[in-house]
């Protein structure tokens, strides 16, 4: 399994079209053939020193492996969401993880 999780803070956080705009580009992105699950959202609640709660948005997509992610990579729903969203956001993090 490969995991890729990537963590969104937008330019204008108080910027709710902003904020619109990027979590519909997010959610495009569930459309793509080789991503097995997908999980969008906010930080939570929590909070503890060890907590990075910074983000604006998460995106965890789970693929069966990094072939499946390298195909996601280059699909142009991919490339078209990094067109449209990257004037949206000021940061963008990325954890790849094999499991």
């Amino acid at each position: 399994m490969f995991v890729h999780n990537v963590f969104f803070w937008l330019k204008e956080k108080d910027n709710e079209e902003a904020r619109k705009a990027l979590h519909a580009g997010i959610k495009s992105l569930e459309a793509i053939e080789s991503i097995e699950s997908v999980y969008i959202g906010t930080p939570a609640s929590t909070r503890r020193p060890v907590i990075d709660a910074t983000y604006d948005f998460a995106e965890i997509l789970v693929f069966a492996d990094e072939a499946a992610h390298d195909v996601y990579q280059v699909h142009p729903l991919h490339k078209k969401f990094v067109e449209d969203c990257a004037h949206l956001w000021e940061r963008v993090v990325i954890y790849d993880v094999e499991a």
